[in-house]
């Protein structure tokens, strides 16, 4: 019998077309926007003029991190993928699977985190399931749904990019993994590059959120006019991101890899445990489709606001995924959807890293 997969992370597009697309229930007419590749939010039409969004993703629980830490990535990563739709997220519902391991007052602690999290961000728990289960020891603890209702020719969805549109990045690559990888192994990352590099990679954990430049972009923009799409940074990164936005779209891309962002101390984490920023775990950074001629009104709103973006490319009509450097070479973007954060992390932890 074959492997269902032969590495960790979510399944490759081949797997999801093959196994999943075509075996999804019943066809019903008020599902504008389906399940998709690449695609962050189902829509569904409410009739009245407006519709409802829905996205689920794993919840996170990394005893060694801590509850906050854990809460933080379970609430957050839910959020990002509903603030790809140009809207705050306004319900969730959690399934909780925990290990057997976890005792009542830690998970008090990740509760409560969560709790606090949703009524700050004006997020309404309507329900779920809590249970322990046994042989259950991963990070993952179950799953979480989160939905928003809006005006149906507002929300945007991340395969509304068309030609010619300008592909913004906020913030910069590899965000979250080197900093989980900072936070996980201090003491590699202090040996190697001293504490204040160390706190400073670590540090940008706290700007997983990508809603706040979601929101300045819906609001500085026209939705579906001049904003077309939003996808958040997750596996695969910068580069895999903007292939699936692309392949959701039907288009290609020219992306400019000198022009994405890397901060020192993420290129330094990133060669220690020898992943690539391009294609590493990148939660907090945001894709952003944009007609042409309205980036600079959008990266302007972002730097007023302390969000910086930077214009990193193009999409296509040509289905190609090109990559062209500072040099002028061009070349086909080559990546084969493992995600090399995984591998790092596992590895780094087997051989006893601190």
């Amino acid at each position: 019998m074959a492997a269902f997969g032969d590495f960790s992370g979510k399944v490759d597009a081949q797997v999801f077309k093959e196994d999943l697309m075509n075996l999804c229930g019943a066809k019903r007419p008020e599902v504008s926007c389906g399940p998709a590749f690449g695609v962050d939010t189902a829509i569904v039409n409410l009739g009245g003029g407006h519709a409802l969004a829905v996205s689920s993703d794993p919840l996170s629980l990394i005893p060694s991190l801590g509850m906050k830490v854990s809460a933080w990535l379970s609430v957050h990563l839910l959020a990002n993928d509903m603030s790809t739709t140009g809207f705050a997220p306004q319900f969730a519902q959690f399934v909780l699977n925990l290990p057997p391991s976890l005792s009542r007052e830690q998970f008090g602690e990740y509760w409560g985190h969560i709790h606090s999290l949703c009524e700050e961000l004006g997020i309404a728990i309507t329900g779920g399931h809590t249970g322990q289960i046994p042989g259950q020891e991963s990070t993952i603890a179950g799953g979480g749904t989160m939905f928003l209702q809006a005006s149906a020719d507002q929300i945007l969805s991340s395969s509304q990019a068309q030609v010619g549109d300008v592909i913004l990045l906020t913030k910069h690559a590899a965000l979250s993994s080197t900093a989980l990888l900072a936070m996980a192994f201090p003491q590699s990352v202090r040996d190697a590059f001293g504490t204040e590099l160390q706190e400073k990679a670590s540090a940008n954990f706290w700007k997983l959120s990508v809603l706040p430049e979601a929101l300045i972009a819906s609001g500085t923009l026209k939705p579906r006019q001049e904003l077309r799409a939003m996808h958040d940074v997750t596996e695969g990164g910068v580069l895999g991101a903007l292939i699936e936005m692309a392949d959701a779209s039907g288009l290609g891309f020219r992306l400019e890899p000198d022009k994405v962002s890397v901060p020192e101390e993420v290129q330094k984490v990133a060669d220690l445990f020898g992943i690539d920023p391009l294609i590493s775990v990148g939660a907090g950074a945001m894709l952003m489709s944009v007609t042409a001629g309205f980036e600079e009104k959008l990266i302007q709103a972002m730097a007023e606001n302390g969000v910086p973006a930077t214009a990193i490319g193009v999409f296509t009509a040509e289905r190609k995924k090109l990559l062209v450097k500072a040099n002028g070479e061009i070349s086909e973007a080559e990546f084969d959807g493992k995600d090399p954060y995984w591998a790092a992390f596992f590895k780094a932890f087997q051989e006893g890293k601190r």
